[in-house]
Protein backbone atom coordinates (compact mmCIF):
# COMPACT_ATOMS: atom_id res chain seq x y z
CA UNK A 1 0.00 0.00 0.00
CA UNK A 2 1.24 3.45 -0.83
CA UNK A 3 0.54 5.00 2.55
CA UNK A 4 0.14 3.78 6.11
CA UNK A 5 -3.36 5.24 6.46
CA UNK A 6 -4.60 2.64 3.93
CA UNK A 7 -3.15 -0.14 6.10
CA UNK A 8 -4.96 1.39 9.08
CA UNK A 9 -8.22 1.40 7.15
CA UNK A 10 -7.80 -2.23 6.08
CA UNK A 11 -6.93 -3.55 9.54
CA UNK A 12 -9.65 -1.53 11.27
CA UNK A 13 -12.24 -2.85 8.79
CA UNK A 14 -11.05 -6.38 9.68
CA UNK A 15 -11.67 -5.48 13.32
CA UNK A 16 -15.20 -4.41 12.41
CA UNK A 17 -15.77 -7.74 10.64
CA UNK A 18 -14.47 -9.51 13.77
CA UNK A 19 -17.31 -7.97 15.77
CA UNK A 20 -15.26 -5.35 17.63
CA UNK A 21 -17.18 -2.69 19.52
CA UNK A 22 -14.01 -0.73 20.40
CA UNK A 23 -11.07 -0.13 18.07
CA UNK A 24 -8.05 1.80 19.33
CA UNK A 25 -5.64 3.28 16.79
CA UNK A 26 -2.44 4.70 18.24
CA UNK A 27 0.40 6.25 16.27
CA UNK A 28 3.50 7.32 18.17
CA UNK A 29 6.34 9.21 16.50
CA UNK A 30 9.50 9.55 18.56
CA UNK A 31 12.61 10.66 16.77
CA UNK A 32 13.01 8.43 13.70
CA UNK A 33 10.72 5.71 15.02
CA UNK A 34 6.99 5.38 14.27
CA UNK A 35 4.92 2.81 16.11
CA UNK A 36 1.42 1.96 14.94
CA UNK A 37 -0.83 -0.02 17.24
CA UNK A 38 -4.34 -1.15 16.35
CA UNK A 39 -6.17 -2.91 19.15
CA UNK A 40 -9.71 -4.28 19.13
CA UNK A 41 -12.08 -6.30 21.30
CA UNK A 42 -13.30 -8.44 18.41
CA UNK A 43 -13.57 -12.23 18.40
CA UNK A 44 -9.80 -12.72 18.15
CA UNK A 45 -7.86 -15.43 16.34
CA UNK A 46 -7.00 -18.89 17.56
CA UNK A 47 -3.33 -19.87 17.85
CA UNK A 48 -3.35 -21.88 14.62
CA UNK A 49 -4.71 -19.01 12.51
CA UNK A 50 -2.52 -16.47 14.29
CA UNK A 51 0.60 -18.48 13.36
CA UNK A 52 -0.14 -18.09 9.63
CA UNK A 53 -2.01 -14.77 9.50
CA UNK A 54 0.85 -12.90 7.78
CA UNK A 55 0.93 -15.45 4.94
CA UNK A 56 -0.75 -13.81 1.93
CA UNK A 57 -2.61 -17.05 1.16
CA UNK A 58 -4.29 -17.04 4.56
CA UNK A 59 -7.61 -15.25 4.77
CA UNK A 60 -11.08 -15.57 6.24
CA UNK A 61 -12.60 -14.17 3.06
CA UNK A 62 -14.78 -16.46 1.02
CA UNK A 63 -14.64 -14.34 -2.14
CA UNK A 64 -10.92 -14.87 -2.77
CA UNK A 65 -8.07 -16.96 -1.42
CA UNK A 66 -5.60 -14.19 -0.58
CA UNK A 67 -5.42 -11.63 2.20
CA UNK A 68 -2.79 -8.96 1.68
CA UNK A 69 -3.42 -6.45 4.48
CA UNK A 70 -1.20 -7.85 7.23
CA UNK A 71 1.46 -9.25 4.87
CA UNK A 72 1.82 -5.82 3.22
CA UNK A 73 2.01 -4.07 6.60
CA UNK A 74 4.67 -6.54 7.72
CA UNK A 75 6.65 -5.96 4.51
CA UNK A 76 6.38 -2.18 4.85
CA UNK A 77 7.66 -2.28 8.44
CA UNK A 78 10.47 -4.75 7.75
CA UNK A 79 11.68 -2.80 4.70
CA UNK A 80 12.56 0.05 7.07
CA UNK A 81 14.30 -2.22 9.58
CA UNK A 82 11.17 -2.36 11.74
CA UNK A 83 8.88 -5.20 12.67
CA UNK A 84 5.31 -6.41 13.00
CA UNK A 85 3.87 -8.13 16.05
CA UNK A 86 0.39 -9.58 16.51
CA UNK A 87 -1.24 -10.90 19.65
CA UNK A 88 -4.74 -12.29 19.79
CA UNK A 89 -7.04 -14.16 22.11
CA UNK A 90 -10.38 -15.88 21.67
CA UNK A 91 -10.93 -16.33 25.40
CA UNK A 92 -12.58 -14.11 27.97
CA UNK A 93 -10.31 -11.18 27.07
CA UNK A 94 -10.86 -11.69 23.35
CA UNK A 95 -9.40 -9.30 20.83
CA UNK A 96 -6.39 -8.62 18.66
CA UNK A 97 -3.49 -6.19 18.84
CA UNK A 98 -1.37 -5.40 15.80
CA UNK A 99 1.82 -3.41 16.40
CA UNK A 100 4.08 -2.25 13.58
CA UNK A 101 7.32 -0.35 14.02
CA UNK A 102 8.87 1.73 11.26
CA UNK A 103 12.07 3.74 10.99
CA UNK A 104 10.96 6.93 9.29
CA UNK A 105 14.44 7.96 8.17
CA UNK A 106 14.72 4.87 5.98
CA UNK A 107 14.35 5.41 2.24
CA UNK A 108 11.60 2.75 2.00
CA UNK A 109 9.39 4.16 4.75
CA UNK A 110 5.89 4.76 3.39
CA UNK A 111 4.27 8.09 4.30
CA UNK A 112 1.58 8.21 6.96
CA UNK A 113 -0.94 9.58 4.46
CA UNK A 114 -4.44 10.89 5.09
CA UNK A 115 -5.15 9.51 8.57
CA UNK A 116 -7.86 12.16 9.11
CA UNK A 117 -9.73 10.97 6.03
CA UNK A 118 -9.23 7.38 7.13
CA UNK A 119 -10.79 8.07 10.53
CA UNK A 120 -13.70 9.90 8.91
CA UNK A 121 -14.23 6.95 6.55
CA UNK A 122 -14.15 4.46 9.44
CA UNK A 123 -16.70 6.46 11.45
CA UNK A 124 -18.92 6.92 8.40
CA UNK A 125 -18.88 3.19 7.62
CA UNK A 126 -19.32 2.04 11.22
CA UNK A 127 -20.92 4.89 13.19
CA UNK A 128 -22.01 2.66 16.09
CA UNK A 129 -18.50 1.37 16.84
CA UNK A 130 -16.29 3.17 19.34
CA UNK A 131 -13.02 4.40 17.84
CA UNK A 132 -10.22 5.88 19.92
CA UNK A 133 -7.53 7.59 17.86
CA UNK A 134 -4.31 8.91 19.35
CA UNK A 135 -1.46 10.40 17.36
CA UNK A 136 1.46 11.40 19.57
CA UNK A 137 4.46 13.25 18.18
CA UNK A 138 7.26 15.35 19.59
CA UNK A 139 5.05 18.36 18.68
CA UNK A 140 2.03 17.21 20.67
CA UNK A 141 -1.07 15.05 20.60
CA UNK A 142 -4.09 14.53 18.35
CA UNK A 143 -6.96 12.67 19.95
CA UNK A 144 -10.43 11.53 18.91
CA UNK A 145 -12.93 9.42 20.85
CA UNK A 146 -16.27 8.60 19.26
CA UNK A 147 -17.66 7.62 22.68
CA UNK A 148 -16.92 11.15 23.92
CA UNK A 149 -18.39 12.59 20.73
CA UNK A 150 -21.64 10.65 21.31
CA UNK A 151 -21.88 12.03 24.85
CA UNK A 152 -21.51 15.59 23.59
CA UNK A 153 -23.66 15.27 20.47
CA UNK A 154 -26.53 13.30 22.01
CA UNK A 155 -28.92 12.23 19.25
CA UNK A 156 -26.83 13.57 16.38
CA UNK A 157 -25.55 10.58 14.36
CA UNK A 158 -21.78 10.43 13.91
CA UNK A 159 -22.12 9.70 10.20
CA UNK A 160 -23.73 13.03 9.32
CA UNK A 161 -21.70 15.17 6.89
CA UNK A 162 -21.04 17.99 9.37
CA UNK A 163 -19.70 15.59 12.01
CA UNK A 164 -17.50 13.80 9.47
CA UNK A 165 -16.09 17.13 8.29
CA UNK A 166 -15.43 18.12 11.90
CA UNK A 167 -13.51 14.85 12.44
CA UNK A 168 -11.24 15.58 9.49
CA UNK A 169 -10.79 19.25 10.40
CA UNK A 170 -9.95 18.48 14.02
CA UNK A 171 -7.41 15.80 13.10
CA UNK A 172 -5.83 18.05 10.46
CA UNK A 173 -5.46 20.91 12.99
CA UNK A 174 -2.12 21.44 14.74
CA UNK A 175 -1.54 19.02 17.63
CA UNK A 176 -2.36 19.96 21.20
CA UNK A 177 0.50 20.19 23.65
CA UNK A 178 0.48 17.39 26.18
CA UNK A 179 0.35 18.33 29.83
Amino acid sequence: MKELSLNILDIAKNSVKAGATLIEIIIEDAGNRRTLTIKDNGCGMDEEFLSVVTDPFTTTRTTRSVGMGLPLLKLAAEQTGGSLGITSSTGADHGTTVTATFFTDHLDCVPLGDYAGTMSTLVQGSPDIDFDFIYRTDSGLKYLSTAEMREILGDVPLDTPDVLLWIEDSLNAPPEEES
